[in-house]
């Protein structure tokens, strides 16, 4: 009888690098579930856990076995089974010897195809303790990391070295190797407060006796809690609120074991830069969270969290301060130092710097940004001067001390030393907002003329390396391309811009002296951008065969295209919709399949119910003109739904393909009158029922 048990797996190393210890840990336990699914050994829940120096899993309710099942083979069919004089042929006697049996134990299988010999047989299944080793090992072998090192003299790899392994099904070790460490019962607490052997008795013990013997809070989760509540109560202390970004959280919960709180404090004539800088200095170079007021403005705190309760916490404070120091006064330095240059005047600097060799210098490319920013500003009715001037100066900040230092900040600075230059609120802010949006999901530029220079930006990289030759493929997109394309169209669809990125495309690709197709390029570019746009509209809810309905149509506008996805949308929750759509696909199988030209202009029809529909299809082509122009095509569709009545009862009454060729012409002209009705907005018979 099966029975089950929890199984805990702890591989216990040197520390592990921060960034990663998170997927490390995922990766563990999502390969260590799909090997246990795969073997066929059932369980109920299983959970993860890591901290700097051990990444475990844990899994509830595991089958001590797989079950027993029945394999049945097919052998030869029955004609090839037996030589002339009825004895087993070489065929049939191989098949029985495949199975470890003899031509006795075979059977007959019969089915409606045939018959054959077969033989079954019962496989008892493997205990969980002889499988889940290999299953561990597998799982290791497969985590996402990039470089792995030996340490000593051992043959062994892995991320960091490893200095012990737990393997614990229920009260009992699985004794087995696992990176040439014996794996038993026995795992490691704190490195400072519980250096000492701790044996877990149970798996289900495990977080409570790492907590209570070994000063070791395993689940990075919970750790991530603690450290929020700690920083937010130690920010509260010194009058502020602490600033806390996800991504260094998940760093600080990976760096400590047992996190404690140290507050800290700075000189406050740091707090005149700016404080994009003190933060990046704080996060990034210490890993500390910034303090700020109930206004969002930052004061001289600082929150930091040391890896041991120690018995001089002001020694830990005072060390922290006296790191810090340092690294605000170069940022000081720094900001000092630009401001004595202009971003004017390090315009000519940026012909030192090499884009991509083909496109030529990031001087060159801010040339050609800004006679795309002049076009799109022109077609925007936006300062065509002001997109001009945000463009010289888009890249210059990178040629600052303090973009040098800190390459996140780029385009933020830019920002504060153009303000300080005296440059318009409009330029100086379109210099941050041009790298806009900086992720998935997070904001377009708010500005115009922040829009139109992040639409050049992106339009002119993707454009220009399309050129080169060097088109993403696969998982492969050095060039960042694919959220080039998603930012322009996301930047135009959410802001409301009327552009034509077709257009657009041509006058970006003209600008590039070297040579290439440019019609070949055009296409490939435009169908990159749109199939980037299909992925956006699926996300947001549009059904694959609402966007065919459109695209089909080619709209060159993303914003006008997504009115017309709204309005098919829209469309298709009609009670006539499925009729029209059908219809629809009615009218162009007859188009197509007709040997017989429609007339050039709807002459005499003979039944009532066509001259009905004539004159229905003519007061909905007048009445549907101002809609589109308009862009209205929700109420374009609304009118057009209007035709089903009329439409089905020209299918119920009328036969087209009629001998009387005249009256066939102008049916089939009626028809395409139709059907060129329903193209005003999207391709209806793409519509699937």
């Amino acid at each position: 009888m099966t029975t089950t048990q929890h199984l805990l797996f702890e591989l216990g190393c040197e520390e592990l690098p921060p960034k990663t210890l998170l997927k490390l840990s995922n990766a563990l336990l999502n390969n260590i579930v799909q090997g246990l699914n795969e073997a066929g050994l059932a369980f109920t829940a299983s959970k993860a856990y890591a901290t700097p120096r051990r990444l475990a899993v844990l899994v509830e309710n595991l089958a001590s076995a797989q079950a027993d099942k029945t394999v049945e083979k097919r052998g030869p069919a029955i004609q090839a089974a037996f030589a002339a004089d009825g004895s087993p042929s070489k065929a049939t006697l191989g098949f029985a010897a495949s199975c470890g049996t003899t031509f006795e134990q075979l059977e007959r299988l019969k089915t409606d195809k045939g018959e054959w010999l077969s033989y079954t047989q019962a496989i008892a299944g493997q205990a969980a303790e002889a499988i889940v080793p290999d299953i561990i090992r597998h799982s290791i072998n497969a985590l996402p990391i990039a470089k792995r090192m030996r340490w000593g003299n051992f043959a062994t790899e892995f991320v960091r070295p490893v200095h012990w392994a737990v393997l614990l099904f229920g009260d009992k070790a699985i004794a087995t190797d696992i990176l040439g460490l014996n794996t038993g019962n026995r795992t490691l607490g704190h490195r400072f407060h519980a250096p000492q052997a701790i044996t877990i008795n149970h798996p289900a013990d495990y977080e409570t006796a790492l907590f209570e013997q070994g000063k070791v809070i395993a689940d990075i989760g919970q750790r991530q809690a603690i450290i929020r509540q700690k920083a937010e109560q130690a920010a509260a202390q010194v009058g502020g609120i602490a600033h806390i970004e996800d991504d260094l959280l998940e760093e600080i919960a990976a760096l400590n074991e047992w996190p404690v709180p140290v507050t800290g404090n700075f000189d406050p004539r740091f707090l005149a830069l700016p404080a994009e800088v003190l933060i990046t200095t704080m996060q990034t170079n210490q890993k500390y969270f910034p303090v700020e007021n109930t206004e969002g403005g930052l004061l001289p705190h600082f929150i930091t969290f040391s890896n041991i309760e120690s018995k001089r916490p002001a020694s830990i404070q005072h060390g922290n301060e006296r790191v810090v120091t340092p690294r605000l006064a170069d940022a000081e330095f720094f900001w000092n130092q630009d401001r004595k240059t202009t971003l004017a005047d390090r315009v000519d600097s940026l012909k030192t710097i090499v884009f991509q060799e083909k496109l030529g210098t990031v001087y060159e490319k801010t040339t050609r940004v800004g006679q795309l920013a002049e076009r799109i500003a022109s077609q925007l009715g936006a300062p065509v001067e002001q997109a001009r001037r945000a463009a010289l100066l888009a890249k210059t900040d990178l040629m600052t001390n303090m973009v040098g230092e800190f390459g996140n900040l780029q385009g933020i600075m830019g920002r504060y030393y153009a303000l300080a230059e005296g440059e318009t609120p409009a330029v100086a802010w379109a210099l941050e907002e041009h790298y806009y949006p900086k992720q998935s999901g997070s904001a377009t530029a708010p500005s115009t003329i922040g829009q139109i220079l992040a639409i050049a930006e992106k339009l002119d990289t993707l454009t220009g390396i399309f050129s080169a030759g060097l088109i993403p493929t696969g998982d492969k997109d050095p060039y960042a391309l694919r959220r080039a394309a998603l930012g322009i169209l996301r930047t135009i669809i959410e802001n409301n811009l009327s552009l034509n990125v077709a257009e657009l495309c041509t006058f970006a690709l003209a600008q590039f002296p070297h040579p290439f197709d440019q019609t070949s390029t055009h296409t490939a570019v435009v169908e990159f951008i749109f199939e980037r746009l299909k992925g956006y509209c699926l996300d947001k809810g549009y059904s694959a065969d609402e966007f065919d309905a459109v695209m089909a149509l080619a709209p060159a506008e993303p914003l006008d295209f997504m009115q017309r996805l709204g309005a098919v949308k829209a469309f298709r929750q009609l009670p006539e919709a499925d009729s029209l759509s059908a219809a629809n696909k009615r009218i162009r199988n007859i188009l197509k399949k007709s040997d017989t030209a429609p007339a050039t202009s709807i002459g005499q029809l003979a039944e009532p119910q066509e001259i009905a529909l004539l004159a229905a299809a003519e007061q909905a082509a007048q009445d549907i003109q101002p809609l589109l122009a308009q862009h209205d095509y929700q109420a374009t569709l609304n009118r057009l739904a209007g035709l089903r009545e009329a439409v089905d009862a020209f299918f119920d009454h009328v036969m087209v393909m009629t001998d009387d060729l005249d009256l066939r012409g102008n049916r089939l002209a009626l028809l395409n009158m139709l059907s060129e009705q329903f193209l005003t907005c999207a391709d209806l018979a793409k519509l699937q029922s």
